[in-house]
């Protein structure tokens, strides 16, 4: 049986891939930072026939939770099959009744209905780049004793280049040839620096939703230096579209049935599949 660990996974798509997975016979190593809420989510899946799930403590900021789930994957299974990256946090606080109201085009109204502070981009990007970064890295050994070594990071279209507004940045970020994981870390430590001192409109990055869009950029930008690293792995993002959740605050466009799909597949892709690509829901699309 193939193994699967999921991040991030009490509730939303999280917890929906891992009901997809477990439906296709995966064993799922169901995670979250929350016991509580990962113990009832686990008691869900039993309750609808889906006992190849187990709840295992993860926070993904955490070096020493990172340790403990990589060495109860060698005890427990001696590999690991599928890694799924889908913890995530949106890195602003957002006024969503005002938001349903407003035209998106309007800047102005925009900034006044989303807090941005250092503390959340930190956070941000702590645990979409970095959390996602440690994780992988911590796993890699047990995904390389798998014959179908597979990892989906969930990342957003907002991810994409054209929304990194700082043109050297892009082009960084595009040339994956050249770019290294030092270097990746140098520039998301730049774009926190250029935070703290209130300079991203100065220095051209994003000033909207400016660390979800970093840290999802820089996402992509790893996958693919991993995926170039581990050709003997299927390394994919993908963007599962405008999904109902409680990030969200249910305002998306699809169910999570719907956006789980995506990572699902990639998770599942035959040998000689894809690998290094950026996924819109089903489809290749470009970073």
């Amino acid at each position: 049986m193939r193994c699967a660990v999921v991040t991030g996974a009490n509730k939303g798509i999280g917890l929906e891939i891992c009901r997809q997975l477990a439906s296709n016979g995966v064993m799922v190593v169901l995670t979250a930072r929350d016991e509580k809420r990962g113990l009832e989510a686990v008691a869900k899946l039993h309750e609808s026939s889906l006992s190849n799930v187990v709840f295992h403590r993860l926070d993904v900021m955490d070096a020493k939770s990172i340790t403990t789930l990589a060495k109860f994957i060698v005890t427990h299974y001696g590999k690991l099959d599928i890694l799924v990256n889908n913890a995530g946090v949106n890195g602003a606080i957002v006024d969503w009744e005002a938001l349903k109201t407003l035209n998106l085009g309007d800047t102005e109204l925009v900034n006044k209905i989303l807090t941005q502070t250092y503390e959340l981009a930190e956070e941000c990007v702590k645990t979409n780049y970095y959390g996602t970064r440690a994780v992988t890295e911590a796993l890699l050994p047990c995904l390389l004793l798998s014959n179908s070594g597979r990892i989906v990071n969930v990342s957003a279209g907002l991810g994409k280049l054209e929304f990194v507004s700082n043109e050297r940045v892009r082009m960084e970020l595009n040339d994956v040839d050249v770019l290294s994981v030092e270097r990746l870390d140098e520039i998301v430590n730049e774009f926190l620096n250029d935070v703290k001192e209130d300079r991203l409109h100065d220095r051209g990055w994003p000033t909207q939703t400016s660390a979800y869009i970093i840290s999802k950029a820089a996402v992509n930008a790893h996958t693919r230096i991993v995926a170039k690293s581990y050709p003997s792995l299927l390394i994919n993002c993908v963007c599962p579209g405008s999904v109902k959740t409680d990030m969200s605050c249910n305002t998306g466009l699809v169910t999570v049935e719907v956006g789980a799909k995506g990572p699902v597949m990639l998770t599942l892709l035959p040998e000689g599949g894809p690998s290094g690509l950026f996924f819109q829901k089903m489809e290749a699309s470009s970073f």
